[in-house]
């Protein structure tokens, strides 16, 4: 099918249905046009607005973006400072604990050799 037959065929479908629209319309010609200004105005308002929300949006993520570069680090900071600290602190305890668990397995190994012994000295 050759292009300019294509062509020639929507445009006079597009006539065609324009045509139609404007016989078939319950409106004068001057209330019509009346009407498509006001759809248009409103078209055009509602694209402004649109347009604002979308650079509200653009600058703010923006400012999130510039304001997240200067917290982010510090907190990483302040997270990895109250780790250290935490390690510092709990070094003591857990070293003190260490202690115990060493002092706990050395009398269960006395426990376990007396009773041995208390074994041995019954069977005889």
């Amino acid at each position: 099918m050759k292009i300019s037959n294509f062509l020639l065929g929507m445009t006079t479908g597009l006539l065609g249905g324009a045509a139609a629209m404007l016989f078939t319309t319950p409106q004068s010609g001057k209330d019509f046009r009346k009407s498509l200004s006001d759809t248009k105005d409103s078209m055009n308002a509602q694209l402004q607005d649109l347009k604002t929300q979308v650079q509200n949006m653009t600058d703010s993520i923006k400012t999130i973006k510039e304001e997240s570069k200067s917290t982010i680090p510090h907190f990483v900071d302040d997270v990895k400072s109250s780790v250290n600290e935490w390690k510092q602190e709990t070094t003591p305890v857990q070293n003190k604990l260490q202690s115990d668990i060493k002092s706990l397995q050395s009398s269960v190994e006395e426990i376990q050799q007396q009773v041995e012994e208390f074994k041995n000295r019954k069977k005889k």
